[in-house]
């Protein structure tokens, strides 16, 4: 279970940009990302999403779907972010908590529009959109990084 990726982008609808490393503000989110501000709400801090969901709608629907076309800030490896819903869990050294599912939107649906119409899109992609989170801890992550799906009551 690890991190395969980061993506960040400036401004709400802006280019999504691959980064090494991030780093995370409990309570704000990714410092230099469209949604970092003090007190954010927890579930605009931090989106995951499954490589494998990716991969397994690319091959169900015949696309060829970047990760970071979905616009979720980290892709994962070997996780099922599903079940971490209502969960602590730590993304390398970072403690965070998933919020609530990260279901497609019309943004999504239009942006992979193509065979597909807009609301098959996000038919296809219901439940497999990623995980909202909310961080609990500041640090720094990097692509590579474990995430870790037991944490212990003593982190």
């Amino acid at each position: 279970m690890k991190i395969l990726a980061l993506y960040t982008a400036s401004q709400s609808r802006g280019p999504v940009e691959s980064q090494p490393a991030v780093q995370l503000r409990a309570g704000c989110g990714i410092v230099g990302d469209r949604h970092y501000r003090r007190n954010a709400k927890p579930e605009e801090q931090i989106t995951l999403i499954e490589s494998e969901a990716i991969a397994t709608y690319n091959r169900e629907h015949q696309q060829r779907v970047e990760p970071h076309t979905l616009r979720r800030n980290v892709l994962t490896e070997g996780v099922d972010l599903n079940a971490l819903e209502g969960r602590e869990f730590l993304l390398g050294n970072i403690r965070l908590r998933g919020i609530e599912l990260c279901e497609p939107c019309s943004v999504v649906g239009h942006l992979l529009a193509g065979d597909l119409t807009p609301p098959q899109v996000i038919k296809a992609l219901l439940g497999r959109g990623g995980l909202r989170c909310e961080i609990l801890s500041s640090g720094v992550v990097r692509v590579g990084d474990n995430i870790a799906t037991h944490v212990t009551e003593t982190l």
